[in-house]
């Protein structure tokens, strides 16, 4: 019952709003969309457990929507918010190969220098003499050929990561998996390594460095190179692990990275995140040279490496790859309890950011779906600003959930020019919305793909005027919410 009612209770606890350029966020076919994202996202926090996930969708630099579903923590029955601070992990190696660039830039290290040179105790074992040197650019496309992890178990119980010298001391006792430049090999010893030789050429410690250079300067005040103890209880979110057996999610223990901070150390929020993508899309205009040029940036985000079965792209840090014709560039993360994503579709300056408690989300699939249902409508709004009608207020008459008697829940929505249903939960909502043309009364028809009308849906109204229950094919779903 505590389960039920925590996520009874999740699912009022929704916060979504928007800058205050409100020109995209409220036009019609804009605010439709993020209608059903919110829609889409509130169910699926509710039906896969999921204990609390925060977003926050970006056009250049107005954040469209923010909002955020469950709790920060069950147990203090904390709401998830746009400010809930998670753990980003990997995003951490974003910050870490900007930090690189900046000192790229600067001549005080290039590309295709070799680790030792900058690292004199880089001293992990080369099992290949013949393999070419492991270089900067190596570590930052994860094709060094080192091995995934320094040789400490902190993926496993108490998640006890090593300090940075003990990263050091260990180096030499561990040696390559494959030749440097053969292939692709995520690496977080790769990137924990990026960081080592970051701070050897900034002449401060890393945290120093990105803190300094990176993080204040763009105005992250959320933003930390470590897991940030003093929010622990309060704004730092609680980590979750998959269900067991059971399908009950237990409490993970609080960790810090310590010395594998530069590949998975940052904590943020998805506002600080969105922050982030606004400034690479002023930088990437040219509108922002502060922290690093344009041309250094498009850089990154470029393909530098490929690995021999075409199945992985890499930028210099950034994770690039293809979806219906278009690229996008960002990365993922993963730590002991949760789950990120960084998405950043630079054409079009969209970018959608996801935060979640719990470690078994596909969070990759939450930005995308978001792509799917936002950019479009964004698209349009940009294009037609004036070609558009007011949304027909009558319609939330019919708007809400109707229970399945089999599971699930059918959402009906105003949507185009009419009325659209959708079975929740969906893993494609876009593809799975049924559009419904009004007829007469409180009858409605659905629309095939040609335009052609189907069958009908006949919502009925109680003695207190409000929507009871709809009913289609003689069946009927009462209204729940």
């Amino acid at each position: 019952m505590l389960r039920r009612s925590l996520l009874l209770l999740g699912m009022i606890a929704v916060v979504a709003s928007s800058t205050s350029g409100q020109e995209i966020a409220d036009d019609p076919r804009v605010a439709a969309a993020v209608n059903l994202l919110e829609l889409w996202l509130d169910a699926e926090q509710a039906y896969k457990d999921i204990p609390g996930l925060s977003m926050a969708i970006v056009h250049d630099q107005e954040i469209v929507w923010r909002g955020a579903f469950g709790y920060a923590d069950r147990a203090r029955m904390a709401p998830a918010t746009p400010r809930t601070i998670y753990s980003i992990c990997s995003i951490s190696k974003l910050f870490t190969s900007i930090g690189v660039m900046q000192l790229r830039d600067e001549g005080k290290l290039h590309l295709d220098d070799p680790v030792q040179e900058h690292l004199a105790w880089f001293d992990i074992e080369q099992r290949y003499p013949d393999s070419p040197p492991i270089t900067i650019e190596g570590l930052l496309t994860h094709s060094a050929g080192l091995p995934r992890e320094s040789d400490f178990p902190y993926w496993t119980p108490d998640f006890d990561f090593p300090t940075r010298e003990m990263i050091v001391e260990k180096l030499g006792s561990q040696e390559t998996l494959y030749p440097a430049s053969q292939y692709f090999q995520y690496s977080n010893l790769g990137l924990t390594l990026a960081g080592e030789v970051l701070a050897a050429n900034a002449g401060q410690s890393y945290a120093d460095y990105v803190t300094s250079n990176i993080i204040q300067p763009l105005g992250l005040d959320d933003t930390t190179p470590e897991i940030p103890a003093d929010q622990r209880g309060a704004r730092f979110a609680m980590g979750y692990g998959s269900p067991g057996r059971e399908g009950e999610r237990s409490e993970l223990a609080f960790f810090q990275v310590r010395g594998i901070a530069p590949a998975a150390g940052f904590a943020s929020t998805v506002e600080d995140l969105a922050a982030f993508a606004s400034w690479q899309f002023r930088v990437l205009e040219g509108d922002d040279d502060d922290i690093l040029s344009a041309n250094t940036l498009k850089e990154m985000q470029r393909v530098h490496w490929v690995d021999p079965d075409w199945e992985v792209h890499w930028g210099l840090g950034f994770s690039v790859w293809r979806d219906n014709g278009k690229t996008f560039v960002g990365h993922g993360g993963g730590c002991p309890g949760f789950r990120s994503h960084f998405m950043l579709q630079t054409d079009e300056k969209f970018a959608a950011i996801v935060m979640t408690n719990a470690i078994d989300v596909n969070s990759s699939k939450y930005t995308g779906v978001a792509h799917q249902i936002l950019a479009p409508a964004i698209g349009k709004a940009l294009d037609s600003p004036d070609d558009t009608t007011p949304a027909d207020t009558s319609l939330n008459f019919y708007a809400g959930s109707y229970d399945l008697a089999w599971g699930g829940e059918l959402a009906v929505f105003p949507w185009e020019d009419g009325l659209a249903m959708l079975y929740l939960p969906s893993d494609d909502p876009v593809d799975a919305i049924v559009k419904l043309k009004h007829v007469e009364g409180h009858t409605f028809r659905r629309v095939r793909g040609d335009d052609e009308l189907g069958e009908e849906i006949v919502f009925e109204v109680g003695e207190d005027g409000e929507i009871t229950r709809l009913i289609r094919h003689s069946n009927y779903s009462d209204k729940i919410r």
